[in-house]
């Protein structure tokens, strides 16, 4: 009976992953970016929301190009060091890319880019982690804003606490709606949101997490600026 290919190993060798070939193709398209548009600029991001980014690219599509992904990548595409830049002065945007960063190539002037970032703003829902920007708790009584078919749902989201009865949540027969039998503090300002927490916000329709882009510097070959206080031309400048 001929071996069954369901059965058959394969070697982490031959795997297909994103290697030598991606990362060339990244520093090749930076480089011909460099030589088509003006402008670059480099951004920092909070909130990342994948498909209001890719929105907001299509919007710049005819005018612009952005890159996304390892900063290294990146920086050595533009040169980390005056020694190997693409470009004269290009090296301090390299330095600049660090943390949450991206880069986008235009051919826009200056005001509208600045506009643009400055009027980029998306509210959502935030995930389970972030930072609570307000105290919601729940109040013992009916919770008419959840339908009964929710129910229980609501019930696994719940933590007793000591001395409370074994569960938040009970489901009223007679009027067909979830009641709390005490009240319940979703989440507290300032604190990393749980899982239960990110949910149950979500349901309540309460968006915590903004998604902004903020601009770090401009690159032209005519001049290099800052954005942002903390490192001076000075400290992007050394090589």
């Amino acid at each position: 009976m001929p071996k069954s290919k369901r059965n058959r190993q394969v070697t982490l060798s031959k795997t297909k992953k994103k290697g030598r070939d991606h990362k060339e193709a990244i520093v090749n398209g930076i480089k011909e970016a460099a030589e088509k548009y003006e402008c670059i600029y480099v951004f920092s991001f909070e909130n990342m929301r994948n498909q209001k980014f890719k929105e907001f690219r299509e919007q710049l599509k005819s005018s612009s190009r952005f890159f996304l992904g390892s900063n290294k990548v990146m920086q050595v595409a533009l040169g980390r060091s005056a020694a190997d830049e693409i470009s004269p002065g290009i090296h301090k945007v390299s330095k600049l890319l660090r943390g949450d960063a991206g880069m986008v190539f235009t051919n826009l002037s200056k005001e509208e880019v600045e506009r643009l970032f400055k009027e980029f703003e998306e509210y959502d829902f935030a995930r389970t982690g972030s930072l609570a920007t307000e105290k919601v708790d729940l109040k013992e009584g009916p919770l008419e804003q959840f339908t009964h078919e929710m129910e229980p749902f609501l019930r696994k989201q719940g933590m007793p606490a000591p001395g409370q009865r074994t569960c938040f949540i009970v489901f009223s027969n007679m009027t067909g709606v979830v009641e709390l039998v005490s009240d319940f503090v979703v989440c507290e300002e300032g604190k990393p949101l749980s899982p239960e927490a990110a949910r149950i916000l979500r349901l309540m329709g309460i968006k915590m997490a903004t998604f902004r882009l903020h601009l770090i510097c401009r690159w032209s070959r005519d001049d290099f600026e800052l954005y942002i206080d903390g490192p001076d031309e000075s400290d992007v400048d050394c090589s």
